[in-house]
């Protein structure tokens, strides 16, 4: 199973991730929080300090990822093609 799906790159989520040191996933409906974290970290090769989810009123699953102090979100959204 494919938890995560791809990352958002709307004017909201670049804030986070230059305020925040966070970035913004749409994952599998199905996917819990431990096991989106789990998957970044494996996938990345990064520290995750917590990953809150929504549920879009459009049926989609939003994570909040807030990456550690010494992992830059930044560096992430770079390997992503996002910046």
């Amino acid at each position: 199973m494919n938890i995560i799906k791809y990352a958002l790159a709307t004017e909201k989520s670049i804030r986070l991730m230059e305020s925040e040191n966070k970035l913004v996933f749409v994952v599998d409906i199905k996917s819990n929080k431990k096991q989106i974290k789990e998957d970044l970290e494996k996938s990345f090769d990064v520290k995750i300090d917590a990953v809150k989810t929504v549920i879009t009123p459009k049926g989609k699953k939003k994570a909040y990822v807030q990456f550690s102090q010494e992992t830059p979100a930044i560096d992430v959204a770079t390997k992503l093609g996002l910046m």
